[in-house]
């Protein structure tokens, strides 16, 4: 799974894919389907692969938190974004025991699984690749 080309837009909802540059910015298309559009720097524009959650020993790519959910949920949805803090806190809580809760606020939680929902509709999150890539190296070590 690349996340180097999968967008949060400041002020827009859902994820967006960059397809593109431009002088000013990007040519970015919404990950569940849609028209083009241009996207501008002023925009807080935040690239997913640079996202990392705060744990107490050290920071935690996205990426690898949606690993965790992944194996949870054994490929499937992560809980709703809408539910109540308390089931949100308690679940990401089970999936990322570690986690800092004086820095993870459960905004960033409903973030990481609506994040992660969008990507699993859209088929874009896939783990198979890396875990091929794994077994290759641990074979090529014995």
């Amino acid at each position: 799974m690349d996340l180097t080309k999968i967008l949060s837009i400041g002020g827009k909802s859902g994820l967006y894919k960059m397809v593109g540059k431009t002088k000013t910015g990007f040519v970015v298309e919404p990950v569940a389907g849609g028209a083009r559009m241009p996207a501008f720097p002023s925009q807080q524009i935040s690239i997913l692969e640079e996202i990392s959650i705060y744990t107490v020993e050290k920071d935690l790519p996205l990426k690898e938190v949606f690993k965790k959910i992944h194996d949870r949920e054994q490929g499937g949805k992560a809980p709703d974004h809408a539910a109540d803090a308390a089931t949100i806190v308690s679940y990401f809580s089970e999936v990322l025991p570690e986690y800092d809760p004086d820095l993870v606020r459960t905004s960033d939680m409903r973030k990481v699984f609506r994040w992660y929902n969008e990507l699993l509709e859209a088929g874009i999150l896939s783990f198979e690749e890396e875990e091929n890539n794994l077994e290759q190296l641990s074979d090529e070590k014995s």
